[in-house]
């Protein structure tokens, strides 16, 4: 089997595979850092897409709010609010067509 290739001995091949580590080492750390640094610019949206969130799940839990402040436009402005409540319903239905004809376009 003598080929006239030398092994390399074992201290070469540790040697080699510390300086492949650390090389691997560098890398990891220079990914971290540019994970890092894309994150920066998506915590600002995705944290008021969380607050907006969060607000939401708390309306849910008190409609008692929303149906008091309806109330008190209705007797302070009830034109307003019959003109208002129109446009969203409007609005309502056609977001709803929307969404059906999306669903049977799949």
């Amino acid at each position: 089997m003598s080929s006239g290739a030398t092994m390399p001995s074992r201290a070469a091949r540790t040697a080699v595979l510390q300086q492949r580590q650390w090389q691997l080492l560098q890398r990891s750390a220079q990914l971290r850092a540019d994970i890092a640094q894309a994150w920066q610019g998506v915590q600002g949206p995705l944290g008021a897409a969380d607050r907006v969130l969060a607000g939401w799940f708390w309306l849910r839990r008190h409609p008692e709010l929303p149906l008091m402040a309806t109330v008190v436009l209705v007797v302070l402005r009830p034109r307003r609010v019959w003109r208002w409540g129109g446009r969203l319903w409007w609005v309502w239905r056609r977001w709803r067509r929307v969404q059906r004809w999306l669903d049977t376009g799949r």
